[in-house]
């Protein structure tokens, strides 16, 4: 039987992950183009710093819902065998799909943060052209807040499988001790 507790503590790891996605989204870095009147150069203006530690409050709870589930469940690969059933097979699928988008969140997660911490600085002193303020891309923490989503439905599917599996774990021969060992003379 899959531990509730387990499966609480990671929807709240997840939801609050979500939600620091979200709020990395709304509240990331534009940037305007002010200009020096007596130096006569040109200059990004940033207005907001805290997605980057949005998106990396974001990028740790779901690090560690992915490592709570992994943990309970061994990762996968240890620990004593599955039973052959249609739970071990959809256990093997979800914990495939579940690392796939949890390297997905992860990547928009992690390059959003990095993006947006990156601010140019004095770029136009002796040139006619506009500075360019660079600004992480408006969805990049959208695209995390999705993948985070999608990757908190896919571990809980995981987790189930994988617990419905164990409990019916396999013994070669139905568990009895004295099958196919003979006695040789």
């Amino acid at each position: 039987m899959a531990s509730k507790l387990l499966l609480i503590a990671v929807f709240v790891l997840d939801l609050i992950a979500f939600g620091l996605a979200v709020a990395a989204e709304q509240r990331r870095s534009t940037a305007k183009i002010v200009q020096d009147s007596e130096v006569n150069y040109n200059y990004c203006v940033y207005d907001s710093y805290i997605s980057t530690g949005y998106g990396v409050g974001a990028f740790l709870f779901l690090m560690v819902s992915q490592a709570l589930i992994m943990a309970a469940s061994k990762c996968f690969c240890c620990g004593k065998g599955l039973n052959p059933s249609g739970s071990r097979a959809w256990a093997v699928i979800l914990f495939i799909v579940c690392w796939l988008f949890f390297l997905i969140a992860e990547i928009c997660l992690l390059a959003g943060s990095v993006r947006n911490a990156y601010h140019t600085k004095y770029r136009t002193i002796f040139s006619e052209q506009p500075p360019s303020c660079e600004t992480v891309r408006k969805g990049v923490f959208g695209a995390g807040a999705a993948f985070i989503f999608l990757n908190a439905i896919v571990n809980k599917f995981y987790y189930i499988c994988y617990s419905s599996a164990r409990d019916k774990s396999f013994q070669a021969y139905g568990g009895e001790t004295g099958v196919g060992m003979g006695t040789y003379k």
